[in-house]
């Protein structure tokens, strides 16, 4: 979903609607891959476990992504925010606190 949805940003000039044609058909390839691997893997873990992995993978691209397609600056305040997520997704794991 990163190409889709961000992948466009390097074509300013772009047609919005052309954007918006090219990164639904990017974005149904990927809903076509991962409503099956949510079905699957939901006997093995549970929605909110599949949810923090889809995001954590997300904004792993993300993070490669804005640096090497988009240029971006990786900064310390985006690190510190990511190890927070990744924090979160620990005690998403992690089961219930006692």
């Amino acid at each position: 979903m990163t190409f889709a949805w961000y992948g466009h940003l390097k074509f300013p000039h772009m047609a919005l609607w052309v954007a918006v044609l090219v990164s639904w058909g990017i974005a149904f390839v990927e809903y076509w891959l991962a409503v099956p691997a949510n079905r699957i893997g939901y006997g093995t873990y549970s929605g909110a476990e599949l949810k923090t992995i889809q995001e954590v993978i997300s904004l792993s691209v993300f993070a490669f992504f804005a640096v090497f397609y988009l240029g971006e600056k990786f900064t310390l305040n985006h690190g510190i925010g990511f190890g927070l997520i990744a924090l979160g997704a620990f005690f998403v794991f992690k089961g219930p606190l006692k």
